[in-house]
């Protein structure tokens, strides 16, 4: 069975960095995409970044250049580096594996991790 596991996050004040990582336990083959969604308190849950197995990156407008996504295939795992942080990044942050072949089932899964918390104070 698959379990998407977050590590990382916490507390700093704007301007600081945090580190997110998170492992797809228990995939037999690194998931297709891997990446990090966030939701803050009353709002919708939002794309922060993406990675293919290929290496392909997508960032949302608000982190570019300030966020970098990494993967390591072999380990199934995603990182998120965070910099300059700012109040507004604040919010839960949500690993996603997508395209997590099924031995059993024959079909590619989509899992979601509990989510993690990050907290920028002013």
């Amino acid at each position: 069975q698959v379990q998407v596991v977050e590590s990382g996050g916490g507390s700093v004040q704007a301007g600081g960095s945090l580190g997110l990582n998170c492992t797809a336990s228990g995939a037999v083959f690194s998931p297709n995409s891997m990446g990090w969604y966030r939701q803050a308190p009353g709002a919708q849950r939002e794309m922060v970044a993406l990675i293919t197995s290929s290496d392909t990156v997508d960032y949302a407008g608000s982190v570019q250049g300030r966020f970098t996504i990494s993967r390591d295939n072999v380990k199934k795992s995603v990182y998120l580096q965070m910099h300059s942080l700012k109040p507004e990044d604040t919010g839960v942050y949500y690993c996603n594996a997508n395209g997590v072949f099924s031995l059993r089932e024959g079909i590619y899964l989509n899992y979601w991790g509990q989510g993690t918390q990050v907290t920028v104070s002013s």
